[in-house]
């Protein structure tokens, strides 16, 4: 009995691996960005380390940009960032589990625009954050 519907079953295995193989290939979608790999950014209170927010970064290029040359250079813009957060760190008043991410969106344009022609760049998002702490942190000023 069972080797009767394996039997029945097996052309419909074959006809739809032949269809996956023909299926075109999926393009790249929306237009010329570099993801950073995630980074631990400092919290810092009082010259006190408190917390790190673990950031996912994307930085969005220009039409015009020659984005695989570009992406070689994601371990500078990677450093650019931690050093720039390590020198000021992106604490945020409101809430110590999340980076000024105005701050922070600001600064990496800036440390880019030194690592490549700022007309290659056109803005930072940040992805994600997550922070390592959310307990027995100090509370925000109000």
């Amino acid at each position: 009995m069972r080797r009767r519907q394996i039997l029945t079953a097996l052309p419909f295995v074959f006809a739809a691996g032949s269809a996956a193989a023909s299926a075109p290939p999926k393009k790249e979608s929306g237009g010329q960005y570099i993801d950073l790999s995630p980074v631990a950014l400092p919290i810092v209170l009082n010259n006190r380390l408190i917390n790190y927010v673990f950031a996912q970064i994307r930085i969005n290029l220009a039409p015009g940009a020659d984005a695989p040359k570009l992406r070689e250079r994601e371990p500078w813009f990677r450093d650019a960032l931690v050093r720039a957060a390590h020198r000021t760190p992106f604490t945020n008043p409101r809430d110590y589990t999340t980076i000024d991410e105005a701050r922070m969106k600001s600064t990496l344009m800036r440390e880019a625009g030194l690592i490549t022609s700022p007309r290659n760049l056109l803005s930072v998002t940040l992805i994600s954050q997550t922070p390592k702490q959310r307990s027995r942190l100090p509370r925000p000023a109000a």
